[in-house]
């Protein structure tokens, strides 16, 4: 980083990705800061600057190596797991009097990190807090890797709630044989393909051989509507909210009839009473219904959102990318998978690849996609602008 680049920084102040430090503070507390950035996006801690003001100060030869050996150690042994760090050393002056050493910490890939005292924090703004949250704390975990939503199980259920022609119908389609012919009995088959365990379905079991998913996890719906403009505050409606339930393939199913019935079909040349060719790809809203679907956080309590206005429709998903994954990364075939047991389910019976390259089958079938991947919402948004009527 150049001195430009840093003064430039600094000029827009802290932020949670930018913490400024004036002097090294008491060990606990800068372990706390560095725990916050490897439990959020990662950033830079500066030291020698003013964190009130954004003063530069710049600190001594003694101080910045001082700092710097006390940063490695803090990392390794103030921190659990350890992290790794990098720093650097700029001159924000012509005479090389006032030298700023920054700190890089990555967001890391073994959450939740833990100060000494057990503590977990994370960055919320240009602060840090605690957190305290069980739901919070499960999807530091999920992104650490050390939990899979789809796999947990699901209280107050049994074997009771399962469907069995529909467990049947997959187990035929994966294995080209009935449950009878591989030599398992029902409960048995259920336990290897992961949809019971310790007598309770698991959550991907639940969703996709449930007797009525939403009965036990109400959330987990889609919620649709159609809106007479392009507010989403509006309450004039061509088509009034509806909540779609059943398992994810019936999810699939309803969602692509709601946006087929909605959406305009529009002739290309085709004879009179031919139904016209969909407005909006319908391979692309395919494979961005199914992402939705496959790939949403399952430890967030929250909905998928169908939305169509006059000018556009917006899908969006509960839950980040997850692992600090980025949408160019996800473009190009570099998945990251958050319900691994969701995609096995869904290779059977979707229209899933499982090579990862969905959003950028998308693109190609309709390239004024706009991907947001909304990192404070928590949430994966797509926007597909509509054609304007002639």
């Amino acid at each position: 980083m150049n001195a430009i680049e840093l003064l430039d920084i600094i000029n827009t102040g802290e932020t949670s990705k930018v913490q400024f430090k004036e002097k090294m503070p008491h060990p606990d507390s800068i372990a706390a800061e560095m725990c916050a950035f490897s439990n959020t996006m990662g950033g830079i801690i500066l030291f020698g600057v003013k964190d009130k003001t954004g003063e530069v100060i710049g600190l001594s030869y003694e101080e910045i190596q001082k700092y710097s050996q006390d940063i490695g150690n803090y990392a390794t042994s103030n921190i659990v797991p350890g992290i790794y760090v990098k720093t650097e050393v700029v001159s924000v002056d012509y005479n090389g009097e006032k030298k700023i050493l920054i700190v890089y910490i990555d967001e890391g890939i073994n959450k939740p990190y833990k100060d000494l005292n057990r503590d977990v924090w994370v960055k919320q703004g240009s602060d840090k807090r605690r957190v305290t949250d069980n739901a919070e704390m499960l999807r530091l975990f999920q992104q650490g890797s050390h939990l899979l939503a789809d796999e947990m199980e699901v209280y107050d259920t049994s074997i009771e709630d399962v469907n069995h022609e529909l467990f049947q119908d997959y187990f035929k389609k994966e294995f080209h044989a009935s449950i009878e012919q591989k030599g398992l009995d029902f409960k048995q088959a259920l336990k290897v393909k992961k949809v019971l365990r310790n007598d309770k379905l698991t959550l991907a079991g639940l969703l996709f051989f449930g007797m009525d998913p939403q009965n036990i996890k109400p959330a987990f719906c889609v919620k649709t509507v159609s809106f007479l403009g392009n507010s989403i505050s509006g309450k004039d409606y061509r088509s009034k909210p509806e909540d779609l339930k059943g398992t994810i393939p019936d999810l699939f199913e309803n969602g692509m009839k709601f946006l087929e019935s909605n959406l305009r079909h529009m002739q290309k040349e085709q004879n009179f009473n031919f139904i016209g060719i969909l407005e909006i790809s319908r391979d692309a809203l395919v494979e961005i219904l199914v992402n939705a679907l496959v790939h949403r956080d399952y430890l967030k309590n929250a909905p998928i959102r169908i939305m169509i206005f006059d000018n556009r429709v917006e899908i969006i998903s509960p839950g980040k990318l997850p692992n600090s994954l980025t949408v160019e990364e996800a473009l190009f075939g570099n998945p990251v998978i958050r319900n691994p047991q969701l995609v096995k389910f869904s290779f059977h019976t979707l229209p899933y690849s499982g090579f990862g390259t969905g959003l950028y089958r998308a693109l190609e079938e309709q390239p004024d996609i706009e991907l947001n991947n909304d990192v404070d919402g928590e949430q994966f948004i797509v926007v597909i602008p509509r054609p304007e009527q002639n």
